[in-house]
């Protein structure tokens, strides 16, 4: 819809020009300030420009109006072009925001230790990259998606010394004497049962056995986060096995080596992170000849950006900020054109309930885990929350809310405003296609305004996927939703004049809910 209106803009102005929203919905549905940026070129008032270029438009169809006012130009869509754009989409419902972008996006989100549950931070993380994913997909975009398995180093080892222990102590009923460092909680000693289940009670007899509880505890582990991932509608395309990638990194460390761009210091190798605005340069062979967690990232983004995608994407909680220098200095060292790359930080998430601070469980030892949270609201709320705010931000939210059969939950004010649509079209006794091809005339505004806004999906859809703010989308289905409720209670619906009229605004309406809901991972519900 607005495409169409810039191309026909076009025809009539030969300048650079953007359109805005009107400060005010009853001045028109979009708005230029071209005539300002043209008055010192034209040596004349932006508001005799404004109406000079308005005067071009009288001929257009798709306007019911174009009126300067102020120097601004503001065009009102007309009812019939409105029309026209609804029984196509309530036609071919699947076209509806559809894009026809041509790139290749490979976006990389989650990605945790495969040591214990996700907790909330990562769920995070999970959803707005999984959104992403369906707004890209749906736009055009050719988009895989992608979990980096971190299942080499000390964090596995130290899950099976984890394991062991705990099954010493609450198997083989042991005294048992813990390290600094070990993982904790209720999982860890039900792994060990487990274990115990599978390879005998033997197994916590002898340390030589830690390795072999390591590779089964991430395995075990890597199920469960693909379970509690499952849960929430989330799958991914590629699962990388860090482990799998290190005997690639001689490959790698070659390519840094050829850039001149690594350098020995201390008995270890240096790359020049600092030359990318990283704080310091940054070990990345140690003094036992060990490559660092660095090396990881590095073999792995060597990886990726061999396999050609047009973009990266990163999802990486906000503690990582300092590892995006680092890791694009290295794709520039190996290469590759490290502005390809872009990193979308996920602020931590406070939890309250009952305005006080979420208790931990004791299944996850010191975090709250998506899965008890996932048992407590549903999968629904949580997306639509996590979703609610930019990722970079803070988000806090609490649980009891969510519960609500309110206004005060946007996830069920949402749905009603869809089962409501779907309640009227029950007791019409009508179908969407028997109102598909209605025509719409002598409508009140507000059942216009309603049309507007519920074709404007396309256009916020694009917005938030470019901008990488999800949450605009979230907004405008609680905007819209709404709308549609002020529209039901202001209007006789069923049984006046205007019922087909009125219902084929309505299906439009709960087209674009259901599309917006679907874009976040959730499926409209059709009753409350």
């Amino acid at each position: 819809m607005k495409q169409k209106v810039i191309d026909i803009i076009k025809t009539h102005v030969d300048k650079e020009f953007y359109l805005e929203k009107p400060k005010s919905a009853e001045l028109g549905h979009y708005a230029t300030p071209i005539a300002f940026s043209l008055a010192k070129e034209l040596r004349k008032p932006p508001a005799l420009i404004a109406k000079e270029i308005a005067a071009r438009f009288q001929n257009e169809t798709i306007f019911e109006s174009v009126t300067a006012v102020n120097g601004y130009i503001n065009f009102k869509l007309s009812l019939s072009f409105l029309d026209e754009c609804a029984s196509y989409f309530l036609k071919n419902p699947n076209e509806f925001a559809k894009g026809g972008k041509d790139e290749s996006i490979l976006v990389e989100f989650v990605s945790a230790n495969p040591t214990g549950p996700l907790h909330i931070g990562h769920a995070r993380g999970a959803v707005v990259g999984d959104a992403l994913c369906r707004a890209g997909l749906h736009l055009g975009y050719k988009i895989k998606s992608e979990y980096y398995i971190n299942d080499a180093g000390n964090q596995v080892d130290l899950l099976g010394l984890s394991i062991f222990l705990a099954g010493r102590e609450n198997i083989l009923k042991l005294e048992t004497k813990w390290p600094e460092e070990f993982y904790r909680g209720e999982y860890i000693v039900d792994l060990a049962y487990a274990a115990a289940e599978k390879f005998g009670k033997k197994i916590f007899e002898d340390e030589k056995n830690i390795a072999d509880l390591s590779l089964w505890g991430k395995d075990e582990m890597m199920n469960l986060i693909r379970k509690d991932l499952k849960n929430v509608n989330i799958d991914f395309d590629n699962f990388v096995s860090e482990k799998s990638l290190y005997p690639k990194w001689e490959e790698s460390f070659k390519k840094l080596q050829k850039s001149g761009k690594t350098y020995e210091k201390d008995g270890k190798v240096w790359i020049k992170s600092q030359e990318f605005g990283d704080e310091k340069d940054r070990v990345i062979i140690r003094e036992d000849n060990r490559p660092t967690y660095l090396a990881g990232d590095i073999v792995y983004h060597d990886d990726k950006f061999a396999r050609n995608f047009d973009k990266y994407i990163n999802i990486w909680g906000a503690d990582h900020h300092g590892y995006i220098a680092r890791v694009k200095a290295a794709i520039n060292f190996m290469g590759y054109d490290e502005s390809k790359l872009e990193v979308i930080l996920a602020q931590m998430v406070s939890l309250l309930k009952g305005g006080e601070p979420y208790k931990m469980s004791k299944r996850a030892g010191n975090f709250i885990t998506m899965n008890e949270v996932v048992e407590e609201i549903g999968s629904d709320a949580l997306r639509f929350m996590f979703l609610s705010k930019k990722a970079d931000t803070h988000l806090e939210f609490d649980i009891d809310i969510l519960k609500q059969n309110d206004s005060s939950n946007p996830i069920y004010y949402i749905n009603y405003a869809h089962a409501r649509i779907n309640q009227l079209f029950g007791k019409s006794g009508k179908r969407v296609k028997d109102i598909a091809g209605v025509k719409l005339f002598d409508m009140n505004e507000s059942s216009q305004n309603l049309l507007f806004n519920a074709l404007l999906l396309p256009e916020v859809l694009e917005d938030a996927f470019e901008s990488r703010q999800i949450q605009k989308l979230t907004d405008f289905l609680k905007f819209l939703a709404s709308l549609l409720h002020k529209f039901y209670n202001e209007n006789k619906i069923i049984g006046s004049e205007f019922e087909e009229r009125y219902l084929k605004i309505l299906s439009m309406t709960a087209l674009c809910l259901r599309m917006g809901l679907k874009f976040i991972g959730i499926d409209a519900k059709d009753k409350m």
